[in-house]
């Protein structure tokens, strides 16, 4: 009997050698085969590592209110993955077919020259790029239902070589039937992003799926610079305009909180954004009396919503005309720009391209700053 007590603890304690001997090959593998880590300057959501033969994304935020992380490898042709079970999903790349579930994935495929990989979407109605919808016309791109929805036969039979989607949180059952039947599923995170340029930048996350890093860092980096260079142009301003955001829904008026991706904007912009104080980066619920009270006075009202006109505002209230930006018509929305099949422009392109959401917003505020610049996103209400 102790033979055999012996034997088995011998035999516990030679596997447990062997295991830490795997687990310190695999690390040392890993270290010497390392060769650079992206330059990642605001996005804050993921970061990408390149190792030989192989780059490694890892997703930080996939949704908020959580401390998961995902790791995805992504292995040239030829590339040796050392234990490939330590990563959420492998990738070959360059990605041939590819499907993604947010429009604002869209611009990014454009501009890095890629729209013709992408093999289907979820509700094309909502894409407005131009270039994406004669693809559409010609059935080069299918039609996947709805995103909460999404028709996983139809998918399948497409043979992505993976699925770009997204995350409220992690309890999307149709991304494990897709990931179930051999298709891997990346988490894009750009939309927890708080910084118009940590939005931006995500880009380079589709840049190293096509082998185009160099490409998707040079459209970057001169987003970037379009963008600095008119916000130092805005802090000359000699004045600051005061502002007031969002619309009453069902007699709460919501409105960006004062860490927001739209209060920046604002703020980038040599706006005094009235709420820039309040802390959080997703939506204030406000009364109308509070709003009133503070806002009544503020110079241009941004973003009322989804009205496109002024009487579209009268009409649902009669309290809106007390604003002062409402009697001076100084009033700006992004609601009007819509794509072929009626999907607002502005939430497309707008976090892909915060250099020209900037420019619109000095245009508004500072009209002498950039008399050249004709409003891209937004118009003024009539």
């Amino acid at each position: 009997m102790q033979k055999i007590v012996f034997l088995f603890c011998l035999i516990v304690l030679l596997s447990a050698c062997k295991d830490k001997n795997s687990s310190e090959k695999w690390q040392k593998d890993i270290a010497e085969s390392f060769n650079k880590k992206s330059e990642i300057q605001y996005a804050t959501g993921f970061d990408i590592n390149e190792y030989k033969g192989y780059k490694v994304i890892t997703i930080k935020n996939p949704w908020p209110g959580t401390d998961r992380t995902f790791k995805y490898a992504l292995v040239e042709k030829n590339g040796k993955l050392p234990n490939p079970e330590n990563f959420d999903a492998v990738v070959n790349v360059p990605v041939n077919r590819i499907v993604v579930t947010s429009t604002t994935h869209i611009p990014s495929l454009e501009m890095l020259g890629e729209l013709e990989k992408l093999v289907g979407f979820p509700n094309l109605n909502y894409i407005s790029s131009e270039k994406t919808r004669q693809l559409i016309s010609a059935s080069k791109i299918k039609e996947l239902g709805k995103n909460e929805d999404i028709n996983t036969e139809i998918l399948i039979e497409l043979e992505p070589d993976l699925v770009i989607g997204f995350g409220i949180d992690g309890n999307n059952s149709t991304f494990k039937t897709i990931e179930n039947s051999g298709i891997s599923v990346l988490y894009n995170s750009d939309w927890t992003e708080t910084s118009p340029l940590g939005k931006a930048e995500w880009i380079k996350f589709f840049g190293v799926l096509f082998n185009k890093e160099q490409k998707a860092d040079s459209i970057f980096k001169n987003i970037e610079t379009e963008y600095l260079s008119a916000k130092k142009i805005a802090s000359e301003a000699k004045d600051t305009p005061t502002v007031i955001s969002g619309a009453m829904y069902k007699d709460v008026w919501y409105m960006p909180q004062g860490d927001s991706w739209g209060a920046q904007f604002i703020n980038d912009a040599n706006g005094n954004y009235l709420w820039k104080n309040s802390a959080g980066t997703g939506s204030l619920a406000l009364n109308l009396e509070s709003v009133l009270e503070k806002g009544h006075n503020a110079d241009i009202w941004i973003g009322p919503g989804q009205f496109t006109t002024l009487d579209e505002i009268k009409n649902a209230s009669e309290a809106y005309t007390q604003f002062k930006a409402f009697k001076t018509a100084d009033v700006y929305s992004y609601s009007l720009k819509k794509g072929e099949t009626g999907g607002v422009i502005y939430f497309e392109l707008a976090p892909n391209r915060p250099d020209l959401v900037l420019k619109d917003l000095i245009k508004i505020l500072h009209p002498s700053l950039f008399p050249e610049h004709q409003l891209y996103f937004f118009d003024k209400l009539n």
